[in-house]
């Protein structure tokens, strides 16, 4: 007796003919464009948020904002420190304003290049891609 996965073994064995396709890129959706860069920004500004909070980790780990203090000290009176201004809650507050400012930054830009492609296609006739089928 035959089982199924006999027959789906000897349909894979046949091999179709690659078949292939040029297709013209002639349109770009503005709110599907939107849409993507806002989730490749809010990757961006989750990325930004991280490094900036590791970088203050092992910044602080190695003790370079206390060596800081240190050569500020050694030519002011020693009433401002360098520790004042670096604390954590500091750069996360910084991290935060330049992940929103990104965000808001490339999502508009994903618009404006959505948009210039949709002009300059009718200058050009679009981009010419191809695609196969395996």
């Amino acid at each position: 007796m035959s089982t199924v996965a006999d027959k789906l073994a000897k349909k894979s064995t046949h091999k179709a003919p690659a078949k292939q396709v040029r297709l013209r890129l002639v349109y770009i959706d503005f709110w599907s464009a939107v849409k993507l860069s806002f989730l490749a920004a809010v990757a961006i500004a989750i990325v930004t948020v991280v490094s900036y909070f590791l970088v203050y980790l092992v910044v602080s780990a190695t003790g370079l904002i206390g060596k800081a203090d240190e050569f500020f000290a050694s030519f002011t009176d020693g009433s401002a420190t360098l520790s004042q201004y670096v604390g954590l809650p500091q750069v996360m507050a910084f991290a935060a304003i330049v992940a929103i400012l990104n965000l808001v930054v490339v999502t508009v830009m994903g618009a404006v290049v959505a948009g210039i492609y949709n002009l300059a296609v009718k200058v050009t006739g679009g981009l010419l891609v191809g695609f196969t089928s395996n």
